[in-house]
């Protein structure tokens, strides 16, 4: 139900129609996919693949990073198939990365998960850091869009950053220490 409401949210609702005025709204939409609909399938369907957790986690890093590089976001501004391409990059692998989170089953597994997740938020954190404090526009695609909401680009451009980081990493964090929590609590049980 939640997967489907966040896929409905990302997809469907006006936050999809407002990605392309604002790169700060994009943003929000790759949070929902990344830190909402891919936990939750995960949790409702999870990927047993062997490789999953190694290749769900590189996976979601290419494609995260790739989403913030300004010739390949030009690619997929200019191509509905690589834009899709680009958005089942992030959730594929997202499901696949949370899916070898939530169900780690051996302690070894269980620490490297938190390693993980711990590394989502680095990457994050520092692709936050380069959108909110770059002196010029990286996307030039929203230059002439976002006046209409008030904002230049560059002050658009800082806004995605500033969502990453803070509604970004709040998920992040309650993530990681749900599982530290578990992790504890296992260990003090053995």
């Amino acid at each position: 139900m939640l997967a489907s409401a966040a896929l409905f949210l990302a997809f469907v609702s006006p936050l999809c129609v407002l990605t392309v005025g604002l790169f700060a709204a994009r943003g929000l939409h790759h949070l929902v996919l990344v830190l909402v609909a891919a936990p939750a399938l995960a949790l409702a369907w999870p990927h047993r693949l062997p490789f999953a957790r190694v290749g769900g986690f590189v996976g979601l890093s290419v494609f995260l990073w790739l989403w913030h590089l300004p010739a390949a976001y030009t690619l997929a501004w200019n191509s509905h198939a690589i834009y899709w391409t680009m958005q089942a990059g992030m959730l594929g692998p997202g499901w696949a990365f949370w899916s070898q989170v939530f169900h780690a089953e051996r302690p070894a597994e269980r620490i490297a998960s938190v390693g993980m997740v711990l590394a989502l938020a680095g990457q994050m954190g520092l692709i936050a850091a380069i959108l909110t404090f770059s002196p010029r526009v990286l996307y030039v695609q929203h230059l002439g869009a976002t006046q209409a909401y008030g904002l230049d680009a560059l002050a658009d451009q800082q806004l995605a950053g500033l969502v990453m980081w803070v509604p970004g990493m709040l998920p992040l964090a309650f993530l990681g220490a749900l599982l530290l929590r578990r992790g504890w609590r296992e260990a003090s049980l053995t």
